[in-house]
């Protein structure tokens, strides 16, 4: 076959995958975003494109008395803001150490971080569950956010452990003869050179309290504590409920928060994707 045309083929092939993959990604987001603008709240009589388009569902969810939406718009963005920062902040100090120092543990330390990662999080929600009953912390979201952090440390440390060793020390090893200490060294020479990585590190632990069902179900019983996807969920999951459509409004407006997070974040994002993984 002819090089040139074996390329041509090769690049239809690569062009094919990649529109297959994009009508499975944005076909459900197309559906949603058509039947948050149907009138009316059934699933089965809504339309991928409406006739009659209306923001009605928009309206009740911020407008409604009845509609506990911002409150629990509120709780998420509580959750995911308080989980990304102090994520960044404890990853931060818990890789530099790793890979900075040398100390007794530190081997079988990096170990279990890995093997941590290899075990799902439903083999730990009893234990949590039992745990922040203990402490006093059962249907909070402080005990929530304590999850989400301490949850997402053996990932993020490894990950950011591994961008961390891409820096040279000799740049720490010429700050020590200027007179600089460690947090010094730390605060002023590795953390501006890491914003990559953990730009990603706070995307993901922001990303991850709204889209999570599982873990606030189970720590979370009351209403006005529930996270957006706990709420949302009420609205299909009672008996007599049929609010698919502000459902689907209500998902659409998730995306706001994280757009705007990634927009801030987009200029670090794709060094710190790349990096993040290429030294261990």
């Amino acid at each position: 076959m002819n090089p040139k045309t074996k390329s041509k083929l090769e690049l239809a092939g690569i062009y094919t995958i990649f529109a297959f993959m994009a009508v499975i990604i944005l076909y459900p987001l197309v559906w949603a975003i058509g039947m948050s603008l149907n009138p009316g709240n059934s699933l089965y009589s809504s339309s991928i494109i409406p006739e009659n388009w209306s923001l009605e569902h928009y309206k009740w969810l911020f407008t409604d008395p009845r509609s506990d939406y911002l409150l629990w718009y509120k709780n998420s963005m509580i959750v995911s803001t308080c989980a990304a920062f102090f994520s960044v902040i404890m990853t931060s100090f818990v890789a530099y150490a790793f890979s900075r120092y040398k100390f007794v543990g530190r081997q079988s330390g990096l170990y279990t971080f890995l093997i941590l990662q290899m075990f799902p999080v439903m083999m730990a929600m009893v234990a949590l569950y039992i745990f922040l009953h203990l402490i006093g912390l059962l249907d909070s979201l402080t005990g929530l956010i304590l999850i989400y952090i301490g949850g997402q440390i053996p990932f993020n440390a490894w990950l950011v452990k591994g961008y961390l060793d891409t820096i040279p020390k000799e740049l720490d090893e010429a700050a020590y003869m200027d007179g600089a200490g460690h947090f010094t060294v730390f605060l002023r020479i590795v953390l501006p050179l890491a914003k990559p990585i953990l730009a990603v590190v706070a995307l993901f632990n922001f990303m991850t309290p709204l889209f999570d069902f599982i873990l606030p179900s189970i720590i979370l019983n009351s209403p006005e504590n529930y996270t957006i996807a706990l709420g949302l969920f009420n609205f299909i999951n009672d008996q007599f409920s049929n609010n698919f459509t502000r459902f689907a409004a209500g998902s659409i407006l998730i995306a706001i928060p994280v757009a705007i997070v990634y927009l801030f974040l987009q200029r670090f994002l794709i060094s710190g994707l790349t990096a993040g993984g290429t030294k261990g």
